[in-house]
């Protein structure tokens, strides 16, 4: 957690945001991820997010089963999700989510907006071409050699 903290303090005195992330396979750092979302201009360069792209890219694999993550901060959904995705096992983080809303990084509106029917919800839910679309899950459905995941 240490390591995480100081590569966070780096990141803000370059200009990313206050939240930094590390991957442990086996007792040893295999990756690393700092908030790039203001330098990259990429609202999904959160810490957490970063630190599982290079692990998996390092590990060659997108199960990250058999990984820990350690970040400055309780995980906001979309890292939250991004972490069940990747199959970390086990999750240690520093600050809270009220402590970073306390700074400015509320997404308490992510969780409520969750929560809401799709038609009571502030960004638009429109369903397209259903009757299209189901057929690219029916192909993957029937396909004898794909890959789960």
């Amino acid at each position: 957690m240490r390591e995480a903290i100081k590569l966070a303090n780096d990141n803000i005195k370059k200009g990313g945001g206050p939240f930094a992330a590390i991957i442990i396979k086996d007792g040893q750092i295999i990756a690393h991820g700092t908030n790039q979302v203001t330098n990259n201009n990429d609202p999904t360069a959160h810490a957490e997010v970063e630190a599982i792209r290079n692990a998996a890219k390092k590990l060659n694999s997108f199960d990250l089963t058999e990984c820990e993550i350690y970040t400055t901060c309780e995980p906001c959904p979309m890292c939250f999700g991004a972490i069940y995705w990747a199959k970390i096992s086990k999750v240690y983080y520093g600050n809270t989510k009220e402590d970073a809303a306390n700074i400015g990084f509320d997404d308490h509106f992510i969780y409520e907006e969750l929560d809401l029917p799709k038609e009571k919800r502030k960004l638009k839910m429109i369903e397209l071409l259903r009757d299209e679309t189901i057929q690219t899950f029916e192909a993957w459905k029937d396909m004898p050699d794909k890959t789960e995941y």
